[in-house]
């Protein structure tokens, strides 16, 4: 699906599980986007900001995310790198991700990085898959908490529902968390609306 270029600035609310805010920065590179955010929020009374880097190539296929997230705690810091995208040479293991540098096989089917604390990583699969009215499409990612920033595989689909010139409609569903609902966006893939997540500022 042919979607227009993304905003080189965006902001969200998040509001419903979370009370925060999120701002993007987008620049464009020789190799690619470099997608740059920020949120601060309160959730379950405990306040957390995580901070993320993230770089995709032409196909918008995630090279590399570099992600930070502060609490009273404690801060942790996490890198997640393709293999096949960005190493010189893949490991011996033929694992497709490195997880802080450490190869990690349960990520092999995974294109994406989705990120808890994030509204914008919906983005990354629409602007890759070729969506079609009521097809589903697989799009299975790295899905990294809020807190922490502990790493697990989710499966994730997406399903048109209609277009216009200037929004998308989608189902979404996560079999991983037995999740579903329906995703709002702009003609650039970002999130407008996400129930219970987070609504579009800017």
């Amino acid at each position: 699906m042919r979607l227009r270029p993304v905003p080189p600035v965006s902001a969200w609310t998040h509001t419903g599980v979370r009370a925060g805010f999120e701002v993007l920065f987008v620049e464009q590179t020789a190799d690619g986007l470099v997608l740059r955010g920020h949120t601060t929020a309160v959730e379950g009374g405990e306040a957390w900001a995580v901070g993320y880097r993230i770089d995709v190539d032409h196909r918008w296929r995630t090279r590399e995310a570099r992600i930070e997230a502060v609490t009273a705690a404690e801060t942790v810091r996490l890198t997640l790198e393709r293999t096949d995208l960005t190493a010189a040479e893949s490991p011996a293991d033929g694992a497709r991700w490195l997880v802080d540098g450490v190869p990690d096989d349960r990520f092999d089917d995974c294109v994406d990085v989705d990120l808890e604390s994030s509204a914008v990583t919906n983005t990354l699969p629409l602007h890759r898959l070729d969506l079609r009215r009521g097809q589903a499409h697989a799009a299975p990612a790295l899905f990294v908490r809020a807190g922490r920033l502990s790493v697990e595989p989710v499966e994730q689909e997406y399903r048109l529902r209609e277009r216009t010139q200037d929004q998308i409609s989608l189902d979404y569903t996560s079999a991983t968390f037995d999740f579903a609902c329906v995703l709002t966006c702009d003609a650039s893939g970002l999130v407008l609306e996400y129930p219970g997540i987070a609504v579009r500022e800017r």
